[in-house]
């Protein structure tokens, strides 16, 4: 059970990397290349009816970490506490920016929140990725000092940043030069992916630009990729060891550069959404090459005293994943529904559909 409740999580958390990760795109989009008022609204009006329901897949990934691993749920909420604070109020005023625009036709009121809603959704797509950092990267469980575990195995606290900025100090920070490393090709890859979705719904006149754009990001993307498997031997002597064990397992990574070199051919393709498709295998195939790498570690220790925490040391008692088993797939019904309405209701071209006109 706990490995069917670890799939769950990594779905709903690919989901919502897929879904809201056009919106971060989108958002950055618009702050970086939407000059007209007339394109300004088609990307509002792109993800209008989507990015609120979008979101709900976050905190269902939260629903099911709290249900199913009880323990990472504890042990991530305290230790990250900081960035996921920051996080909270990014989303927040990512929405309000959406929200409020509209409210008062005036030019430096809509330039305000214009601001808002873009760099909000830049600073989400680096944190995000940052996030994934600290997850391989791993942190000092128990916050072992001098080899000796002062608090509690599965707790840690990490600072902002720590002063030597580096990965392999024994006082980690959220941000060093390894995670961000990796938030800077989650805020290439968004972007690419928010571009694409923009071609994929709009008929905006940036359209033709965007496509120029993706294959131009598409190259410091595949860089950045190479780059970072090199960087990986540093944190993990043996990070491909689940791959060789597994070969059936080099199907996410295969997917992944199928998705890179998809897109070198955005500016040809006769479908808009073709270029939305690769990028989507791009990013899916990335963050599960990502999961099954450190599998069945969830967050591992950077110190030999205490142990990572894995989906079998940090789940909830049997009794508890068998009874949610079920309310699980009748959620899953639900949700397959409403999105399904959703998106043949708002299928086709978004840019006469209306957002944040009052």
């Amino acid at each position: 059970m706990e490995f069917f409740w670890y799939v769950v999580l990594m779905g709903i958390l690919a989901v919502y990397l897929v879904l809201d990760g056009y919106d971060f795109g989108a958002g950055i989009i618009h702050l970086f290349f939407a000059e007209t008022e007339r394109d300004k609204k088609v990307i509002t009006n792109s993800i209008g009816p989507f990015w609120d329901a979008n979101e709900v897949w976050l905190i269902a990934a939260g629903g099911v970490l709290f249900f199913a691993f009880p323990t990472l749920y504890a042990s991530s909420f305290s230790g990250f506490y900081l960035p996921l604070i920051m996080i909270l109020w990014l989303l927040i005023f990512r929405a309000i920016g959406l929200e409020m625009r509209g409210q008062i036709h005036n030019h430096m009121w809509e330039a305000i929140w214009d601001k808002a809603f873009g760099i909000a959704s830049l600073l989400l797509a680096l944190f995000f990725g940052i996030a994934l950092g600290n997850i391989v990267r791993g942190v000092n469980l128990g916050m072992v000092q001098n080899g000796v575990s002062t608090q509690e195995a599965h707790y840690f606290f990490l600072p902002l940043w720590n002063p030597t900025f580096s990965p392999q100090a024994n006082e980690l920070g959220i941000i060093d030069w390894f995670t961000l490393f990796l938030g800077i090709v989650s805020v290439v890859a968004l972007t690419i992916h928010g571009a694409n979705w923009i071609i994929y719904k709009t008929n905006s006149s940036l359209n033709e630009k965007l496509k120029k754009v993706v294959f131009v990001l598409n190259i410091v993307l595949l860089v950045l990729v190479c780059i970072s498997l090199q960087i990986w031997h540093f944190i993990e002597p043996k990070p491909f060891h689940n791959f060789i064990e597994n070969p059936i397992l080099w199907f996410f990574p295969l997917m992944t550069f199928a998705g890179i070199i998809g897109l070198f051919k955005v500016r040809s393709f006769q479908k808009d959404g073709h270029g939305f498709i690769f990028s989507t295998l791009f990013l899916v195939g990335g963050f599960a090459s990502t999961a099954v790498s450190i599998f069945p570690n969830v967050l591992p220790s950077t110190n030999k005293v205490n142990p990572s925490l894995t989906i079998y040391n940090t789940a909830a008692h049997e009794y508890g994943l068998n009874a949610g088993l079920s309310w699980f797939f009748v959620a899953l019904f639900l949700v397959i529904i409403y999105f399904i309405i959703q998106y043949r209701v708002f299928s086709g071209k978004m840019d006469d559909i209306g957002y944040g006109e009052h």
